[in-house]
């Protein structure tokens, strides 16, 4: 840290302040306290020293009623003059609590982790049951938000599983936490890339992306990347180090530009179908569209102002004890935005969203009519304009 807590009468977040003062030059070391209630501190008395390496130990018993969130920070006195900045390093080889090296905020959060896992790969079969069902209004759209879901799932688990090895061993396994970083990096463009494709109608009503839709993925797509790479960099650095509030910053920023860059799709939609339900025939079906894409919006808006800032104030406000609900908070609103967006894009024939137009020149008929019953079997083929067979049927 920069500050000096000897120039502190009460720690900055309302929490006691304990210092331990060591002197390298007499190899002591001397602890205090500050306003500390039902707390046992024992402190080793003897600073160690090994090839210019100081180390010191001390165990801290706390009481119902000193319950807390602590933060060990370091600061190095020879850095309190103007101009002076010496290098330094702090290891820490041992931080424990009695059930697991997580704190008490975290430890539920393998269990919740591995619980949500299970609730969205059974979201994701169900996903895949109603494609396999309506398989002739199935877009391509759909089989990427099924993707999207057990990416998702995936992700979970393997967050579980680095969780419980940390919380087990004090560290996670490379291994485990590579393939975490690698799911949440998919799971993150996925998320970004569906809800923008949703937004531009994509697969729905039409193939080709404009111009200046092509632009917005130009932007998500490498802004996903960075976000990802920071939260990697501020999951795997102490937070107390100077790297660690620059990614977190980095992180925030990013993540609000993306959540305000996969808004534009939809409100050029949204515009777009405003102007077509005035100058052509289909007034009806694009004001269907349009409610549709209007709910759409406020879905995203929510979901994007409940994760971000209200889930964000609820985990600042929560007893230390309670904070893995912000977690929680999250990843159930993530479900249920996932449930919304997929009931109201789902593959039907009665889904406003999914009618496309059946002008007479829209549609292409092909009529084979037999009049004996040498050719008896040759089917009539009627064809939409989305260019699948939708129905069959045997002429006599």
């Amino acid at each position: 840290t920069e500050i000096c807590p000897l120039t502190l009468t009460k720690s900055t977040n309302n929490e006691p302040l304990i210092l331990f003062l060591i002197d390298i030059h007499t190899l002591r070391c001397v602890c205090s306290c500050t306003s500390i209630k039902t707390c046992v501190l024992h402190c080793c008395d003897t600073l160690g020293n090994i090839s210019n390496s100081y180390n010191f130990s001390f165990q801290m018993v706390v009481g119902a009623q000193a319950e807390g969130l602590y933060s060990l920070k370091f600061h190095y006195c020879q850095n309190r003059k103007a101009g002076i900045k010496l290098p330094y390093s702090f290891t820490v080889m041992t931080e424990k609590n009695p059930d697991g090296y997580l704190s008490a905020a975290e430890i539920p959060l393998s269990r919740l982790y591995i619980g949500m896992a299970g609730v969205f790969f059974t979201a994701a079969m169900i996903w895949v049951y109603t494609l396999m069902k309506h398989r002739y209004s199935v877009f391509k759209i759909h089989w990427l938000m099924a993707a999207l879901a057990f990416t998702k799932s995936i992700s979970l688990v393997f967050h579980s599983i680095n969780y419980h090895f940390i919380n087990t061993k004090g560290h996670p396994i490379e291994g485990w936490a590579v393939m975490y970083y690698i799911t949440h990096l998919l799971k993150g463009a996925l998320l970004f890339i569906t809800l923008a494709l949703i937004g531009t109608g994509w697969a729905f009503v039409k193939y080709i992306l404009s111009d200046k839709e092509k632009k917005i993925f130009m932007i998500v797509i490498p802004l996903q990347v960075l976000a990802n790479v920071a939260y990697i960099i501020i999951e795997s650095t102490e937070e107390g180090s100077s790297e660690y509030y620059l990614w977190k910053e980095i992180l925030f920023l990013v993540d609000l530009i993306c959540c305000g860059a996969i808004l534009f799709p939809v409100v050029w939609s949204i515009r777009h179908l405003q102007e077509a339900s005035s100058t052509d025939g289909k007034a009806a079906m694009n004001l269907e569209k349009l409610k549709l894409f209007r709910h759409y919006y406020v879905m995203i808006v929510c979901y994007i102002y409940f994760t971000r800032i209200i889930a964000i104030l609820l985990k600042v406000t929560m007893p230390f004890q309670w904070q893995w609900c912000y977690e929680f908070l999250v990843e159930v609103s993530t479900l249920i935005f996932f449930v919304l967006t997929g009931y109201k894009f789902r593959p039907a024939s009665n889904n406003p969203y999914l009618q496309l137009p059946q002008d007479e020149e829209d549609v292409e008929m092909d009529e084979v009519v037999t009049e004996s019953g040498a050719l008896e079997g040759i089917s009539k083929v009627k064809k939409t304009c989305n260019g699948r067979d939708r129905q069959k049927e045997s002429t006599l």
